[in-house]
């Protein structure tokens, strides 16, 4: 676990140095119009969105001697921040949604390749320098059902499991595309439907029971950087760890979205997100890895 964990934060680490070398001779050229910039820009809401769609392709006749399935696959997904700034005060909400499937030729079935619903929001009243007083909240779900490998066995639906984060910690904040929040008494609720408890554990939920409370520390990480003109990356980074409940296995969710834009609609899009929670599955923990590319259509507003 311990290495997952350093791994993961290793490759955040090392992506923000490549970016500060990148950006080094550029960030030395702009830094004092950057810094008047900023103090210039008006108190209140700042708006910004994007809906992507990716599409996947891949067909055989009976002739191509390789082998192959053919299939179609598309995802759907919406990124949407809502920042607000007053003086002292600021209050970072961001919303994502996403959603994809996959058809096999031949199959019965359409196959999820995502299924995301989550909402963040950060509130902070300055301290010091790029430190705030913070409070957070964090809830993600799904939005359709999920199923065992077999394709049998419904193991999940809409709001189960469902995920919900809150508590006080300090922010520190250098811009909307760097920041890291540390919450030490942080409180977590998973929500399970019931006939998913019947039986046994589910998602950590004991059987018979529908919620699981845990108390624990957070400490959450994002930063989105330009790698080179027209390619950006985007990374989340979450850990926790439960005070109650073997604290020493920290759940790990490290998500990151490479854009390399085309033009002013059309970008191809990798998204990759990495899972560790030992209470997703009781009887062996796993890292989930979930990664997605295709050429998309942007919409931004």
């Amino acid at each position: 676990m311990n290495k997952i964990i350093y791994t993961i934060t290793f490759l955040f680490s090392v992506t923000f140095l490549f970016a500060q070398t990148a950006e080094k001779e550029n960030l030395k050229q702009n830094e004092a119009a950057a810094a008047r910039k900023t103090e210039e820009l008006p108190n209140g809401w700042k708006k910004t969105g994007k809906i992507n769609f990716l599409f996947n392709q891949s067909a055989f006749n009976n002739a191509w001697m390789a082998g192959g399935t053919s299939s179609i696959a598309g995802n759907i997904g919406l990124n949407y921040d809502c920042n607000y700034k007053k003086e002292t005060i600021v209050w970072d909400n961001k919303f994502i949604a996403a959603y994809g499937l996959t058809k096999l030729k031949g199959a019965e079935r359409n196959t999820k390749t995502d299924d995301r619903l989550e909402w963040n929001s950060l509130f902070g009243k300055k301290a010091s320098g790029y430190w705030y007083y913070s409070a957070f909240l964090n809830f993600k779900t799904q939005m359709d059902s999920g199923f065992d490998p077999t394709g049998a066995t419904r193991i999940s639906h809409f709001f189960s499991p469902a995920y919900l984060q809150v508590g006080p910690g300090m922010l520190w904040k250098k811009s909307d595309n760097l920041k890291v929040n540390i919450a030490p008494a942080t409180s977590r609720l998973i929500i399970v439907d019931g006939q998913f408890t019947k039986l046994g554990t589910s998602f950590g939920v004991e059987q018979g029971k529908t919620i699981r409370y845990e108390f624990g520390a957070s400490v959450s990480g994002y930063y989105k950087l330009n790698l080179m003109e027209n390619i950006s990356m985007e990374n989340i980074l979450n850990l926790y760890s439960n005070y109650l409940d073997k604290p020493e296995n920290i759940d790990v969710d490290y998500q990151m979205n490479l854009v390399m834009k085309v033009n002013k609609y059309m970008s191809a899009n990798v998204s990759f997100q990495a899972i560790y929670d030992d209470n997703a599955n009781p009887v062996k923990s796993e890292v989930q890895i979930r990664e997605v590319f295709g050429l998309g259509v942007n919409f931004g507003f």
